[in-house]
């Protein structure tokens, strides 16, 4: 059997590797942060419960990080783990250094000393490349990085960081870059479930008003059911390497918004603007090229921009109803 460890295991991506490496036979472990509240510490992976062996680390720890490898023994090692919310990096910057730029080198060190032979996905981003596009309008695996944000310097460090223990130590690691990927289960404060969860509550009489930053950046939106079955593909080929994966379709916020709002039977101009939201630096493009990954991989994914959004509207939706079962989606 092979054994698994996923860092931020009760995350969006977290969570549904979890589920998909379970129907694979595996034995899953999956570390978390200590909190204050607990009870919310977990949610994502409550209907798992059981099945899966948590266990308290943290990336900015690493003696924590040893001591779970050593406990776990794994086969493959998913770092899935980080401050991942682009707005909070500009007033958190050396938080989210240390935790999203060193804690991958943390987990790489640990891993070189305990378990050298473990396969490691590392769970790069899209925002490593800033405003850079290819002339096709595309960023793909050979496009240059300039990211924009804390957030995406401390990827670029994770990024570069893991091609370099794999040419140093021969070690299995390979980068995913992973465009946006969403889900029911995606955090509140990002952009799409908070256009989605606050059209609900427009359209359900909480809310009279939803603030906004930028509604004209683009993204290539995902499901993350997909990207993370693209995750797991990467780490059973022989040799590691580092795959874009997107859709290969961009939409701005401004569509998002439409599509949502449209779906709920919501006027827009229940829709503000704020600056609160808008970012020091903005990215204005993303359009992914995972053509690689597609013909080296197989892999393809499942879920529209569309489709992804009428999941997550229906789960927002009912999730007051307990007559309907929202959990598995």
């Amino acid at each position: 059997m092979k054994t698994a460890l996923i860092t931020g295991i009760n995350g969006q991506d977290g969570s549904y590797l979890a589920e998909l490496l379970l129907e694979k036979g595996y034995d899953v472990w999956g570390t978390i942060r200590r909190n204050s509240s607990p009870e919310y510490n977990t949610t994502r992976v409550d209907h798992i419960f059981g099945r899966v062996k948590l266990v308290y680390a943290d990336l900015t720890d690493m003696s924590s990080l040893v001591s779970v490898l050593q406990k776990s023994k794994p086969t493959e090692i998913y770092n899935l783990a980080a401050q991942s919310h682009v707005r909070v990096s500009f007033d958190a910057p050396i938080y989210t250094a240390e935790a999203t730029g060193l804690g991958t080198l943390n987990l790489l060190e640990a891993i070189r000393l305990t378990c050298p032979k473990a396969r490691v996905y590392q769970a790069s981003s899209s925002e490593m490349f800033g405003n850079n596009i290819d002339e096709d309008g595309f960023q793909r695996e050979t496009t240059p990085m300039a990211p924009v944000s804390p957030y995406g310097c401390a990827k670029v460090f994770s990024y570069n960081i893991c091609n370099n223990y794999k040419n140093s130590y021969g070690m299995h690691i390979s980068n995913g870059i992973l465009f946006n990927h969403e889900s029911p289960r995606r955090g509140i404060t990002f952009v799409t479930n908070k256009v989605v969860n606050g059209a609900v509550d427009i359209k359900q009489g909480r809310k009279n008003h939803l603030l906004l930053g930028n509604l004209s950046a683009s993204r290539d939106w995902g499901h993350a059911k997909d990207y993370v079955k693209a995750m797991w593909m990467m780490l059973q080929q022989d040799e590691p390497d580092n795959y874009c994966c997107s859709t290969g379709v961009s939409h701005t916020v401004q569509d998002l918004v439409d599509y949502t709002f449209n779906t709920l039977g919501v006027d827009t101009k229940h829709v503000k603007r704020h600056q609160q939201f808008e970012r020091p630096e903005e990215l204005q493009h993303l359009k992914g090229d995972s053509s690689k990954l597609r013909l080296k991989l197989g892999w393809k994914p499942t879920y529209t921009f569309e489709t992804m959004l009428d999941e997550m509207i229906f789960v927002a939706a009912n999730k007051r109803n307990k007559d309907v079962d929202t959990y598995k989606l």
